[in-house]
C-alpha cells in the first residue's frame, strides 16, 4: 500500500495537470493572476501539513485535523506565494487522517465519524489558516457574525464561548439557512460544497472516485471527465461567491449539456447520484476545450469543483488507481 501523504501530494499534482477543467488553471491554461507552476509549488509546500495529518495526535487523543490543515495552508502559501489549494487541503486533511489511522476507515462512515470527532481546538486552528491567504467566502448566515471566518484568530473567543467544533463551523456554510443571493430570482444561495462534504460523509468525493476508478485512459484525463460530472451535478460554490448563484447555475447547465444530460431546473443535474457514469466516461474533452476557453474569457472559475476532483483522485489512488499505463 502506498503512503497516504504521497497519494495526497500526487492527487494535488494530477488535479492541476488534468485538462480541460473549464475555468480553472490546468497544464494548458494559466489565469491572469494564477499560474500552473504555482499549484506545483503549493502541492510541495503543503506536504508538512499533510504529514502532520498522517501522524495524528500523540497518544491518539483526537484527529488533530485543524493543526494539520493550518500547517498545510501556510506551507502552501509560503511556496506558491498565493492561495492555490485551500479547498483541496480542507478535504485532503481528513481523508489523509482517515487513511493513515489503522483505527479508522476510508469510507463515508469513517469520514463522518472523524469529522464528528473534531474539537474546538481544530476550529481555532482552521480560523488561523485564513490569516495566511485570501479566500473568497460568503457572508456568514444570520446570527453567526461572530463566527465569520474572515475574522481569523479574532474569532477565537466566540468559538470557545459557543464550544464550536470544526464540524460545527463548517455546518454553518453547508446549510446557510436564510441566505439569499443578490441575483434577481436566483433563490437561496449555493451551499458550500466542501463544507457539505464534512457534514454528509464526503458523498461527492466517493462518487467521483468511482467514476475515476471505472474509467479508462490517462489518470489526468479521467480526472478532467470527473470534474465535468461534478460541475454538472451541482452549482460551484466559488463561482456563486464571486459571480452570483445565477451564473453558477448556468455554468452547471452548460456542463450538463456538454455531457448530454438534462438539468433538473436549477441549472444542474440534481446531485452526483443523478449523473450517469456512462455520461461522465463519454465526456468529449475536445468539446470541453471550447467550454474552457469560454469560461476563462467570462471569468467563471469553478474552484470548488476542482477541490472535489482532487479529493476524489486521492480516494481513487488509495483504491488502486495508477498514473502508470
Amino acid at each position: 500500500m502506498t503512503d497516504p501523504v504521497d497519494d495526497a501530494t500526487l492527487a494535488l499534482l494530477v488535479e492541476v495537470a488534468g485538462t480541460p477543467k473549464p475555468g480553472n488553471v490546468d497544464r494548458r491554461r494559466d489565469l491572469d493572476d494564477l499560474r500552473f507552476e504555482a499549484f506545483l509549488g503549493g502541492a510541495v509546500g503543503a506536504r508538512p501539513g499533510l504529514e502532520r495529518a498522517a501522524r495524528g495526535t500523540a497518544g491518539g487523543a483526537g484527529p488533530a485535523v485543524g493543526d494539520a490543515f493550518e500547517r498545510a495552508v501556510r506551507g502552501m502559501a509560503d511556496r506558491a506565494g498565493t492561495n492555490t489549494q485551500f479547498g483541496c487541503l480542507l478535504l485532503l486533511v481528513p481523508l489523509v487522517r482517515a487513511a493513515a489511522d489503522p483505527g479508522r476507515d476510508l469510507s463515508p462512515a469513517g469520514l463522518d465519524a472523524l469529522c464528528r470527532a473534531t474539537t474546538v481546538e481544530d476550529a481555532v486552528a482552521f480560523y488561523r489558516a485564513f490569516e495566511a491567504v485570501d479566500v473568497a467566502v460568503d457572508d456568514p448566515p444570520p446570527g453567526a457574525d461572530d463566527l465569520d471566518v474572515r475574522r481569523g484568530s479574532d474569532a477565537e473567543p466566540a468559538i470557545r464561548e459557543r464550544g464550536a467544533t470544526l464540524r460545527d463551523v463548517l455546518a454553518l456554510s453547508a446549510d446557510p439557512a436564510g441566505g439569499t443571493d443578490d441575483d434577481e430570482g436566483a433563490g437561496d444561495r449555493v451551499p458550500d460544497r466542501n463544507a457539505a462534504e464534512w457534514t454528509e460523509g464526503f458523498p461527492r468525493t466517493f462518487r467521483a472516485a468511482e467514476w475515476i476508478l471505472s474509467d479508462e485512459g490517462p489518470l489526468a484525463d479521467r480526472a478532467a471527465r470527473a470534474f465535468l460530472g461534478l460541475l454538472a451535478a451541482e452549482p460551484d460554490t466559488l463561482v456563486a461567491s464571486t459571480r452570483g448563484a445565477a451564473t453558477a447555475r448556468e455554468a452547471s447547465e452548460r456542463a450538463a449539456t456538454l455531457l448530454g444530460v438534462e438539468s433538473a431546473g436549477s441549472g444542474a443535474v440534481g446531485g452526483v447520484d443523478a449523473v450517469p457514469t456512462d455520461a461522465v466516461h463519454g465526456a468529449d474533452l475536445d468539446a470541453a476545450e471550447s467550454l474552457a476557453d469560454e469560461f476563462v474569457d467570462e471569468g467563471i472559475n469553478p474552484g470548488t469543483t476542482a477541490d472535489l476532483t482532487c479529493a476524489a483522485l486521492f480516494v481513487a489512488l488509495r483504491r488502486g488507481a495508477e498514473v502508470a499505463p
